[in-house]
């Protein structure tokens, strides 16, 4: 049976029944979105049709005479109950993700909202076998009357098709990308935090889920995306952070993917920084592979310093990953009136800073209380400095809608 509910402002029809496994959720088969004086609404009605992409009838059952009407407009209106004042950086499992298909070769078109659970996978997917895979990550904050604003999700749309090209996948389109996250989040809007509390991090993949055995791309490709209330990204909080500065390993060569968002980036830092969390550093800082004397970047954010009221940064030249956090503190910091420099940033240039900080979706901007080098241990005071405080407070203000957006970043949903 067809029931719908309304959710901010998009009319919500769907399919679905009691699931067969009693201690499970109820299934939802996909929703489709009837306008209510909404673009969004337009848009996602053709995104998300009332077909499904692989859904087994155990996953998904269709049966007449059954509604979610009540189940699902009182899990998208009222907050969830969780503790919101000890949200930290960890997966709290939340109720819907969105999934669209694609075959190599081909486009993205039809994807849906279904509840959030494992999925399949052949043991010979691209991404498992061969690291054919992506992610973004980006996040939605709740204002003080309820509305709810994205960060630049255009932005992430774009860096992914970057990557993508790159990794030999398809990708969707920046709109197709935008709207999922807007869907995904306001089928989720409970989950996001009260203001002040924290934030709805927003994890979109693009992995090869096609079975493939010799090494090629993938036949089939999935785009997905989930999302989980944060906190703070390092355990300190906004205190500042210990760095070391890594002069063996490396996270990125010249020609290799470090400037695209793969998920292979990732897994190749965890040596490094889980021996220099066991000596009690915070994160690691790389160092270029050719020479061994330039910064690169954190783990996962950019570095930034500052001299005399002028901050550098390490330019964007392949090895480095492009943020969207650095992008806008660059943006941020120059309408202020303050000078950046794009360059080979020497690791010399760390021991004569006035103050070290550090951006990221996840961390946003954290300062640096210390870095480590050689043996060599220099401080840099014991909270934000004076340049990285006034950034981080004119770019969080804006992210949480708590001051005028004239940069014209945020989206606003309701």
């Amino acid at each position: 049976m067809e029931s719908s509910a309304v959710l901010g402002g998009l009319q919500l029809n769907y399919l679905l029944c009691p699931s067969r496994n009693p201690s499970s959720s109820l299934p939802i088969r996909p929703f489709s979105f009837t306008s209510h004086s909404s673009p969004l609404s337009l848009k996602l009605q053709k995104q998300l049709p009332l077909t499904s992409h692989g859904a087994s009838a155990a996953s998904s059952p269709i049966c007449p005479y059954a509604t979610l009407s009540d189940t699902f407009v009182s899990e998208t209106s009222e907050l969830a109950d969780i503790e919101w004042d000890n949200l930290g950086f960890a997966f709290l499992s939340t109720d819907y993700m969105y999934v669209m298909k694609c075959a190599q070769g081909g486009s993205f078109s039809k994807g849906e909202l279904q509840r959030f659970g494992n999925i399949e996978l052949s043991p010979s997917a691209g991404v498992l076998n061969y690291g054919q895979g992506l992610f973004e990550g980006l996040k939605a904050y709740r204002k003080e009357d309820g509305t709810i604003l994205l960060f630049r999700p255009e932005e992430n749309a774009l860096r992914m098709r970057l990557g993508a090209e790159r990794m030999c996948m398809p990708s969707p389109t920046v709109e197709q990308f935008v709207e999922a996250v807007k869907a995904t989040v306001l089928a989720n809007k409970r989950w996001v935090p009260p203001p002040g509390k924290g934030s709805l991090y927003i994890r979109p993949l693009l992995m090869g889920s096609g079975a493939v055995l010799g090494l090629a791309p993938a036949p089939e490709y999935t785009f997905l995306i989930y999302v989980s209330p944060v906190g703070n990204y390092f355990k300190e909080g906004v205190a500042p952070i210990n760095l070391i500065v890594e002069h063996e390993l490396h996270r990125a060569t010249p020609g290799g993917t470090g400037g695209v968002k793969t998920i292979g980036n990732y897994a190749a830092v965890l040596k490094a920084q889980s021996a220099a969390k066991a000596k009690g550093y915070s994160d690691v800082l790389y160092l270029d592979c050719v020479h061994k004397r330039y910064l690169e970047e954190v783990s996962s954010c950019n570095i930034f310093v500052v001299k005399d009221n002028v901050i550098s940064t390490p330019a964007i030249k392949g090895t480095i990953l492009p943020g969207i956090t650095r992008k806008s503190i660059i943006d941020v910091a120059r309408s202020e009136g303050l000078q950046v420099e794009e360059r080979q940033v020497a690791v010399e240039d760390l021991l004569d800073a006035d103050e070290v900080f550090c951006t990221g979706t996840a961390v946003v901007v954290s300062p640096v209380g210390s870095i480590t080098y050689l043996g060599k241990r220099v401080c840099y005071g014991d909270g934000f400095g004076d340049v990285s405080e006034k950034l981080y407070s004119v770019l969080t203000r804006l992210q949480m809608g708590l001051s005028e957006d004239k940069m014209d970043w945020t989206v606003e949903l309701r």
